[in-house]
């Protein structure tokens, strides 16, 4: 059966995948990278290039140039919000890997890394007495 999405589902994030179990919300202000630098990035571009096209093919007055970019800037970043967390949730996983514990609490903890392997000792030959030259101390 399929639910009735609310207003309120769009701007709510998940709690964890449903599928895996990784929590998407690991500590309190975890979005607001997400908030300032991608859906404000990606609006603030937005914004940009509509002004520019405005801008250099009509000669509109300013009132009508701001209409024509803060009215689309303004749908964008409310529609953007819930597809911005879920992009800085993909790249903090992509650079900051966590797999799923084991146990109730569906929990996340880091990737253990790879055990460091000491190189393997080269053979060089022992470097030769050096002799001083003439006029050295």
């Amino acid at each position: 059966m399929r639910s009735i999405r609310r207003l309120s589902d769009w701007f709510t994030p998940l709690d964890g995948c449903p599928r895996c179990g990784y929590a998407y919300d690991r500590e309190p202000g975890y979005f607001l990278m997400a908030v300032w630098a991608v859906n404000y990035g990606a609006g603030s571009l937005l914004g940009i290039i509509i002004y520019l096209i405005v801008r250099l093919n009509f000669d509109w007055p300013i009132s009508w140039v701001l209409a024509a970019v803060l009215s689309p800037v303004l749908a964008f970043n409310l529609l953007f919000a819930r597809h911005s967390k879920a992009y800085f949730i993909a790249m903090d996983h992509l650079f900051d890997p966590h797999e799923r514990e084991g146990g109730d609490d569906r929990g996340n903890r880091p990737l253990d890394p790879l055990p460091v392997q000491p190189a393997p000792p080269t053979k060089q030959p022992a470097p030769e007495p050096c002799e001083k030259p003439a006029g050295v101390r």
